[in-house]
């Protein structure tokens, strides 16, 4: 008995041991919470004023402004994004990027309504996405009319194909669903040359043949291409691109690259692309958002991001790409770990892995400071003299 006290004794002393009674009452507390929640996304009829908004820039698709989405966990409330906001102008490219598990991909599903419920839930900010004629609050939106956006007016490029296309159903199939949804009224021989000429768009041949096909019988490249069939099916105004060649050796990277820039020309969409490949985001983006644990630390165009970073992550993460032509011992790493989602400081998130840190760090989290009319970043080193 004496043997079991002392354990508990010293798992007390951890602060991050929680005890199954509190892990039972934070589930209980959070299932609240969550259901509340779940219960005003899914009611049915709901009054279209009750989501409809208005864009700050007319000439944005999509606004996120102040975006906060959390995950409700048995031992705690993870803070996966907390307080994003940037925006994607018509016709652009914006590349967001950072560590696994800043919230880049989070943030994204945000935008679709496709974080995992009921645990997963943006609970405060707006996503605003322009229709056109009207403006939607994604955050507002219920279920009912999610379905006629999603696919649509926005859509998305997951990172795994495999794992995204029904092992089941033939990939021509799966296109012609995405078709029918959103077009009810269109015949199945309609239905059918769409689809095909989607297959031509993304560079396959022989598409009567692959309209037949099932996932397990195409490549990788080809089955990544597929999914970006899907995704322009109904001709979205914003195309997602999950890390849309990390499962793809790099020949077929640089083929479906290719086809990106090949596209973005000919499809009129804005393409948010998440990737950890700052090569990749120089080369495609016209603007970029670097997150650091679930928050925004700079933005701004690719030119002023790869010409002139600020924040001190920032830096970290140019000086981790490897140099050509440039022999070193070892390639840079940020030093230090990232802070837990589920209890976060109060000061600045990089403080404790930041060499540049200063006395004011130990104080409240930076604001966003601007630093031109694109590039903004929140870091007490670019503070006014008379704020330190």
């Amino acid at each position: 008995m004496a043997f079991w006290n002392k354990k508990s004794t010293k798992k007390s002393l951890d602060p991050n041991y929680i005890s199954a009674a509190d892990s039972a009452r934070i589930a209980r507390e959070n299932r609240k919470i969550t259901s509340a929640m779940e219960r005003k996304r899914n009611r049915k009829n709901v009054p279209e004023s009750e989501y409809l908004t208005k864009m700050r820039d007319p000439k944005n698709v999509v606004e996120f402004d102040d975006v906060h989405t959390y995950f409700y966990t048995d031992i705690g409330i993870v803070h996966a994004v907390d307080g994003v906001s940037f925006d994607v102008p018509a016709s652009s490219t914006v590349g967001v990027v950072g560590e696994s598990g800043c919230g880049k991909s989070v943030t994204a599903l945000s935008l679709m309504q496709l974080v995992q419920r009921p645990q997963g839930q943006t609970v405060k900010g707006q996503i605003r996405v322009n229709l056109g004629d009207k403006a939607y609050d994604i955050v507002q939106t219920p279920t009912e009319a999610m379905r006629h956006i999603r696919g649509n007016e926005v859509s998305m490029i997951f990172q795994e194909p495999m794992t995204s296309l029904n092992p089941v159903f033939r990939v021509g199939a799966q296109i012609d669903e995405v078709i029918q949804m959103h077009n009810p009224g269109m015949s199945k021989e309609d239905i059918r040359k769409r689809t095909l000429k989607m297959i031509e768009m993304v560079g396959i041949a022989n598409q009567a043949g692959i309209y037949e096909m099932y996932p397990h019988q195409l490549s990788g490249g080809m089955r990544q291409r597929i999914m970006i069939a899907i995704a322009l099916a109904c001709s979205p105004k914003v195309v997602i691109a999950d890390e849309p060649t990390t499962a793809l050796d790099v020949t077929i990277q640089a083929q479906i690259l290719d086809l990106f820039r090949s596209l973005k020309s000919r499809i009129n969409a804005s393409i948010i692309l998440i990737t950890h490949d700052l090569g990749v985001v120089a080369e495609m983006a016209d603007y970029v958002v670097v997150m650091y644990s679930s928050r925004i630390v700079e933005k701004g165009t690719a030119r002023e991001i790869f010409q002139n970073p600020c924040h001190p992550y920032t830096i970290g993460l140019m000086n981790s790409k490897p140099i050509l032509n440039k022999k070193v011992d070892k390639l840079y790493s940020i030093p230090g770990s990232v802070p837990s989602p589920i209890d976060m400081p109060d000061y600045c998130y990089f403080r404790d892995r930041c060499d540049k840190r200063i006395a004011r760090c130990n104080g409240a989290y930076p604001c966003q400071i601007q630093l031109s009319e694109t590039h903004f970043v929140s870091c007490h080193l670019y503070e006014p003299e008379d704020a330190k």
